[in-house]
């Protein structure tokens, strides 16, 4: 029999500890929030190790009250909010496998922030996407590249980042009325955030099916993913990773591409014009900004508020506290035309042939 002593999970180092998580999570999150726990918990790792703490076991209720106190310093109360959630559900990990004290989650503290705290207003305003897609239909050089398709899939769909990353050639049906089907493929790498019930299709305008046709004949690279599976939106090694999804978004939505530069640079010279550096400029937009865009849009131009949220697969809740962006000016016009609405309606209804 052998004398090796099993190891504790208390002995796990903070970093393994982290590791572990991670990998039972993958098989239910997508990719964007497995990068986006690793971020937040890889500081929690390196304050672990600046501090001294050797293993989760050593991990007491005060370390974690000194933890809260060390990040409040730095941070919005709406990023401290966020990191202290992961951390709160890597804690009840912890104690699920028995390698910290039961009740130690309890002990992260999550700050309490006003909600119209917790979204940035930032998004792709509707004048910005009418000015990029009329540039990218008229254009010769651009009519289809990667970079059209890419804008056209993402602002009139209104999707998350992971779903347009997700999609197969196979998924887009462009024959007669077009739509993209959304499909949760976790064994494959590209989960949807809410798996099954994320699935379905979004009809598309028939220009942007014209653009995808386009896209896959002239365009697309003919590579696929490590599971065989040919990415819609692909790259030359196959289906792109999150963070290249994003830098195609600041490319895509460059404001001089359509020749403009509302930050007074001379284009040619602008390092903002560059793929490594296309995210600072003040213009350019990810993924989410994009969708942020579309889902006030769609709300301005008269959409029921559940026929969007079917639409992007989000709550009503979801999109009134974090996507609908809408100026004050906007949300005056909407209640104007809801009034008008009612008006017109009443008024249409004042017929004794319709009283019996």
């Amino acid at each position: 029999m052998s004398d090796r002593r099993r190891p504790e999970p208390s002995d796990l180092r903070p970093s393994q500890a982290v590791e572990r998580y991670l990998r039972r999570r993958r098989a239910d999150a997508t990719e964007e929030s497995i990068e986006g726990w690793s971020y937040r918990l890889k500081l929690f790792v390196e304050w672990c190790d600046s501090i001294g703490i050797e293993t989760v076991g050593g991990l007491r209720r005060y370390d974690l009250d000194e933890y809260y106190e060390y990040r409040s310093a730095d941070i919005k109360p709406v990023t401290l909010e966020g990191e202290m959630w992961t951390l709160r559900v890597f804690m009840e990990f912890l104690e699920d496998i028995g390698a910290v004290e039961d009740g130690l989650s309890d002990s992260v503290r999550i700050p309490d922030i006003d909600p119209s705290e917790r979204s940035s207003n930032t998004k792709l305003d509707a004048d910005d996407a009418r000015r990029l897609l009329t540039h990218y239909r008229q254009s010769e050089d651009q009519y289809g590249t990667r970079q059209h398709a890419f804008l056209e899939l993402a602002w009139y769909t209104g999707a998350r980042q992971g779903s347009i990353r997700g999609l197969d050639v196979r998924d887009a049906y462009l024959n007669g009325s077009p739509y993209v089907m959304f499909r949760h493929r976790p064994e494959t790498g590209t989960p949807l955030k809410n798996k099954l019930e994320g699935e379905r299709p979004v009809a598309l305008p028939e220009p942007v099916g014209d653009v995808l046709r386009t896209y896959i004949a002239r365009y697309r690279y003919d590579s696929r993913d490590d599971h065989g599976r040919q990415p819609l939106i692909a790259s030359a090694q196959g289906r792109p990773t999150a963070n290249t999804v994003r830098i195609w978004s600041y490319l895509a939505t460059l404001p001089c591409n359509y020749g403009v530069c509302p930050h007074e640079k001379e284009i040619p010279a602008c390092q903002w014009t560059e793929r490594a550096h296309a995210s600072k400029c003040p213009s350019s937009r990810a993924p989410h900004h994009i969708r942020t865009g579309t889902i006030t849009w769609l709300l301005n131009i008269g959409w029921p508020p559940q026929d969007v949220a079917e639409r992007v697969n989000a709550t009503r809740k979801t999109i009134e506290e974090h996507y609908d962006k809408a100026t004050p000016a906007e949300r005056r016009e909407r209640r104007r035309e809801r009034m008008e609405d009612r008006r017109r309606s009443l008024v249409e209804s004042l017929d004794f042939e319709d009283d019996d």
